[in-house]
């Protein structure tokens, strides 16, 4: 198997590791809509709060049922055949597929254990609470933004490197 390979299925297993063991921990110690504020004036701004999401991104979507978990599954299947792509030099967009693809498993197993996922990072000003998360959705929506800055570095890397053959100029290898 590939170095990028590895990396990515590191990384995977840890955001399943960490989503899971948060879910547990939330589940158990607080009653379903139970609210805990851990750090001292936190609150309103930051909170665990204990809900349940039947639905998908949102709350949307609350009927698909498993569609959502064949949705997830397929985004999975992209994501190891893309990564399989990948150069050993590509490690910031490994990074990027093994966070979006730990955290689409942790939702999904979820879904399939408990029919719901569990949400509880609660972000909000006074009483306007923005969405309610969870380690996987942090995972999946930071592995987007990564593989978008990736994308534009490794872009950016390959024009300096034909515009250096064009022109006949070396550049010197910068530390990535």
């Amino acid at each position: 198997m590939k170095k990028t390979t590895w990396l990515i299925l590191i990384v995977a297993v840890l955001v399943i590791a960490v989503d899971q063991l948060s879910k547990y921990l939330v589940a158990v110690s607080l009653p379903l809509g139970g609210v805990w504020s851990p750090f001292h004036g936190a609150y309103p701004i930051f909170q665990i709060v204990y809900v349940i999401n039947a639905g998908v991104t949102f709350g949307l979507f609350k009927d698909l049922g498993l569609i959502s978990v064949g949705i997830a599954v397929a985004v999975a299947g992209v994501i190891i055949i893309y990564a399989r792509h990948l150069r050993s030099d590509q490690r910031l967009a490994c990074v990027s597929l093994g966070l979006m693809l730990g955290g689409a498993i942790g939702n999904v197993l979820d879904r399939i254990r408990l029919g719901y996922v569990i949400d509880f990072i609660d972000v909000g000003v006074g009483s306007t609470r923005w969405y309610t998360s969870n380690v996987a959705d942090i995972a999946i929506v930071s592995g987007v933004i990564l593989l978008g800055l990736a994308t534009l570095l490794d872009e950016r890397k390959h024009r300096r490197s034909k515009q250096s053959i064009a022109g006949g100029i070396e550049t010197p290898h910068l530390p990535e």
